[in-house]
């Protein structure tokens, strides 16, 4: 097994998650800034004002990612850091700050991957209909066309949209995230609409704005079915793309865009919610891709009983992390092939990462070995894929650093760097310098 030679090695992070300064120059407010006030929301009510301070140690931060030898960065910009009421007027301060991390990251040697939407909608926006209002499409294209205008120049890899499994699922019809809504399924299909319009049309404008070639695509939440026997593969399959009636699979929000067509599996549904949209949005909607990016971190294992696919329950030896995901590495096998089979995209894992229970020890480490054996498991498998004759381009570990992980607050530490809340020191655990010679053999580390 070999990666290419050109393998993209990253991190990734979001802007609410790490940057800090909510209120700092004239920053607009998101749906989280202002829905994390709310008591109860949020675990033991912490917030992202401060964060991991990213706002302002974004130099101590790359140089950090330097030493630890990382050769992409994946970020999100916050939508209303940059246009503080949405649309409209930009922000000098919001200008300032992207440019100056892009152009650190340049001088550190390390390719940004830009994130338009890591679901920090503006408030202002939201007041006037979110996703429901059928101008949100062109207010994230007048996004978009800012995005490409100012940092054209210093990125050409771009990722539209991250999740909208997760922001729509939990955020419009379960309540869980911002902006925290419960909406009807019919009106959840309407936010979708809009947001496949909004990726069609900020894929348009960036290829027109920007001078130079750029390498676009979506950050899909995907947790796919798997085989529990090798029979099982093709039902795995059907389960992973099927309809589940929740919004999370990646077909309803991938299909439209690079086939141009709601998968067929969703039509009932569609129809029985009284959803509907005129054909000619297809035309906006379908763009040109030109990777497909997957955030994975497990999967569930299926097999048929009595003619009907049945999810299993994992014996109680599986290995949990501490979001009580099942570390199941065959996702990285299975759901890599799955996609490939589907799409023939290049495949970019935008995001894998584990939560472990964790603290500094006596002398002041972390030695977290569990991560490390988590990231030797899963691209192990997905090594097996490569050799497969799938084509991967690049991993992102989840995270750069503990941060602020949404509804669960600072609990939860995902990163390869520790965060002390309080004094905002950052650490480097045991994994960021195994991380740093698994970047160094470009993926042989894993065999060791």
């Amino acid at each position: 097994m070999a990666f290419k030679k050109d393998f993209a090695w990253g991190v990734a992070t979001a802007a609410y998650q790490i940057e800090g300064g909510a209120h700092e120059a004239d920053k607009g407010l998101n749906g989280w800034d202002v829905g994390s006030a709310t008591p109860g929301r949020i675990f033991e009510g912490h917030s992202g004002d401060v964060g991991c301070d990213h706002y302002h140690k974004f130099k101590e931060d790359v140089a950090l990612m330097q030493k630890m030898g990382i050769k992409a960065y994946r970020f999100s910009v916050n939508w209303a850091r940059l246009i503080p009421m949405g649309t409209g007027k930009v922000s000098e301060d919001g200008k300032r700050f992207y440019t100056q991390l892009l152009t650190e990251l340049r001088a550190a040697g390390i390719q940004p991957w830009m994130t338009l939407f890591h679901w920090d909608f503006p408030y202002v926006l939201y007041q006037r209909g979110g996703w429901l209002s059928p101008m949100s499409p062109a207010w994230f294209e007048e996004y978009a066309r800012v995005c490409a205008e100012l940092f054209g120049d210093y990125c050409d890899h771009f990722i539209l949209i991250n999740e909208p499994q997760v922001f729509l699922g939990e955020g419009h019809f379960q309540g869980k995230h911002a902006p925290f809504l419960k909406l009807s399924a019919g009106e959840v299909m309407r936010c979708a609409h809009n947001v496949l319009l909004a990726c069609g049309k900020a894929e348009k404008i960036i290829r027109k704005t920007v001078s130079h070639p750029v390498y676009i695509g979506t950050a899909q939440a995907y947790w796919p079915a798997l085989p529990a026997r090798e029979e099982d593969y093709e039902l795995a399959e059907r389960e992973t793309f099927g309809c589940h009636e929740d919004f999370g699979s990646v077909n309803y929000y991938t299909d439209p865009l690079i086939f141009g067509r709601y998968p067929a599996e969703f039509e009932a549904w569609q129809k029985r919610c009284g959803f509907t949209y005129a054909a000619k949005d297809m035309d906006i909607i379908q763009s040109k891709m030109d990777f497909y990016g997957a955030n994975t971190y497990s999967g569930d294992y299926v097999t048929l009983k009595e003619g009907k696919a049945v999810r299993l329950t994992p014996p109680p030896t599986t290995p949990k992390t501490d979001m009580r995901w099942n570390v199941h590495p065959d996702a990285f096998y299975y759901g890599t092939k799955f996609l490939w089979d589907r799409y023939r995209l290049p495949l970019i894992y935008t995001e894998n990462g584990v939560a472990l229970a964790e603290w500094k020890d006596l002398n002041g480490e972390i030695k977290d070995y569990s991560r490390i054996d988590f990231i030797k498991r899963y691209l192990r498998a997905l090594s097996r894929a490569v050799d497969d004759g799938v084509d991967v381009g690049g991993y992102f570990y989840w995270s750069l650093m503990d941060n602020f992980e949404w509804a669960e607050g600072f609990s939860k530490k995902f990163g390869l760097v520790h965060i002390d809340y309080e004094t905002l020191e950052r650490t480097p655990k045991e994994s960021a310098y195994f991380y740093r010679k698994l970047i160094e053999t470009n993926g042989e580390e894993i065999w060791k």
